[in-house]
């Protein structure tokens, strides 16, 4: 039996607001509940924690995993998402 990781995320709650960052799921794993089962851990985990609300950031052309969130409750937000480059890409 392996011991492959399949799905992965990393969630935090700054006493604000909760957050999800890099919610992963192996691609010949998907479409099988694990993002979803993932999510659900973590909106449970963070509501316990007194968490009101969950912010994520999607990139606006990544349509599958905007329709992924949509499904499980998740809805724009009007806000602006601002950054700044410390680091330039290659």
């Amino acid at each position: 039996m392996g011991s492959n990781v399949i799905a992965s995320a990393m969630a935090g709650f700054d006493g604000h607001r909760g957050s999800v960052f890099y919610l992963a799921i192996d691609p010949e794993s998907q479409h099988l509940g694990y993002g979803r089962q993932l999510m659900t851990h973590i909106e449970e985990a963070l509501h316990a924690m007194g968490c009101p609300k969950m912010n994520i950031l999607v990139r606006a052309t990544n349509d599958e995993v905007l329709a992924f969130y949509r499904k499980l409750g998740y809805s724009v937000d009007d806000a602006v998402s601002i950054g700044k480059r410390l680091i330039p890409d290659d």
